[in-house]
């Protein structure tokens, strides 16, 4: 058997109509990921819906709501192979209120692609969407121009737009010489898994061929511990079955683990007997692994989702309070101090309260601008202190990233995202 190739998440970001589905859809087919039969009923469907040339977004979009009304709502995981990667594609929509499956896709995202349209360049969105690409972990970036058809295939234009989101992307502080920029059109098929005719100009990588040389990051193998629990099952002649994704560490069956806050806020603690992914019984799970999990000593109302497990000897830290740097995307007014959102971190979902703002940074530059404002709006970024309404698992970005990030939601928008820098740690009894 063939040795299983490496695999990487990629999170497609981008402005509304500035063409992800049709790109990941001409991806899907160009690489055979789906047949020619598959696009030929997609096609029929695009043309009887009177929305001929969307066959390729329909690969993506494909809910039915979706199809009607010509946007991305759903996150849709697609798998496709390169030369050297089997990458799952998570289509992040670029619709507003759509943000926060943006943010739950980029925060399992290894590699992002961010789709820029050459006639409309940096856009609102664009620039929402590699912020929280940056705030959220999104280390390694693709840049394509798309819809380079529609502009005559012209260089000028490529440049043009080009410039302007290197300027955005220096501004949050990914390192331009690492980002790959490709001209393309999706619907036409240039430069995504063929090379093109039309752009003689261009003598870099396909999009197919920039994928591979994209870098596995490190498994955060050597940290502690930490798995937020997404649901808790209670299965007939088993027993309590935890789901959840192993974000750090390794967790093995025989383990001895705890799981915070639990019920009162003091944890609870149990045995690992076994662990499953796919219906396979595991001898470990590593950072990424989906599993379920049979846990000996702890009751089914002990542990929720929200819930942290961890090892006994390097518990899941419970903040009383904690220091975040945070980023505001979308409030209708302005935040001050007092404001009590709800605060998305892993599975939790918290109340907290803004205690104090004690700056505001240059979004840039992290240069402070004001000490101590009054108030924070769209598009700043700022140092406040939180204080969680209950109890509340988060780690120091410096500590454990991947448990540091979060987002706040408010009356059914996503309005700032942001991450834990320091914290005060509740001792456990």
């Amino acid at each position: 058997m063939a040795k299983e190739k490496e695999h990487l998440n990629m999170v497609v970001i981008g402005h509304i109509d500035h063409g992800k589905s049709t790109t990941v859809g001409r991806l899907m087919y160009d690489s055979g990921a789906i047949s020619e039969q598959q696009l030929r009923k997609f096609k029929e469907m695009a043309d009887a819906a009177g929305k001929g040339g969307w066959e390729f977004a329909y690969v993506m979009d494909n809910l039915k709501e979706e199809r009607e009304r010509g946007i991305t709502i759903d996150l849709a995981h697609k798998k496709f192979s390169t030369g050297k990667y089997d990458f799952t594609i998570i289509d992040a929509p670029g619709h507003r209120d759509f943000v926060k499956n943006m943010i739950t896709g980029a925060s399992q995202a290894d590699v992002g692609c961010l789709v820029v349209d050459v006639n409309d360049g940096v856009m609102a969105q664009t620039k929402e969407h590699v912020f929280l690409a940056r705030t959220l972990g999104v280390s390694q970036l693709m840049v394509i121009i798309n819809k380079m058809d529609m502009a005559k295939y012209d260089e000028g234009k490529f440049k043009t737009a080009k410039t302007a989101v290197e300027s955005l992307l220096k501004t949050v502080g990914y390192k331009l010489e690492e980002v790959q920029m490709i001209p393309t059109s999706g619907l036409k098929g240039d430069n995504v898994a063929k090379k093109s005719e039309n752009m003689p100009w261009y003598t870099g990588p396909t999009m197919m061929e920039a994928f591979d040389n994209f870098k596995v990051p490190e498994k955060p193998t050597a940290l502690p511990l930490r798995l937020p629990v997404q649901d808790v099952y209670n299965i007939t002649g088993i027993g309590l079955v935890p789901v959840g994704r192993v974000e750090t560490g390794v967790m093995k069956p025989g383990d001895k683990i705890i799981a915070v806050p639990g019920r009162e806020g003091k944890g609870v603690y149990g045995e690992i007997k076994s662990i499953e992914m796919h219906h396979e019984q595991l001898t470990s799970a590593e950072p990424g692994d989906n599993v379920g999990f049979n846990v000996r000593g702890i009751g089914k109302k002990d542990l929720a989702r929200g819930d942290v497990i961890g090892h006994t000897d390097n518990v899941p830290t419970i903040a009383t309070e904690f220091t975040a740097h945070l980023v505001v995307l979308n409030h209708p007014t302005v935040i001050t101090v007092g404001y009590t959102p709800v605060f998305h971190i892993h599975t939790a979902q918290v109340a907290c309260q803004i205690t104090e703002i004690v700056k505001k940074l240059n979004p840039a530059t992290g240069e402070t601008i004001a000490e101590h404002p009054d108030f924070i709006k769209n598009g700043d970024a700022a140092i406040v202190k939180i204080k969680p309404t209950t109890s509340l698992v988060i780690e120091k970005q410096s500590v454990i990233p991947q448990m540091s990030r979060f987002a706040i939601r408010d009356s059914g928008t996503t309005v700032a995202a942001g991450m834990c820098i320091d914290l005060v740690a509740k001792k456990l009894e």
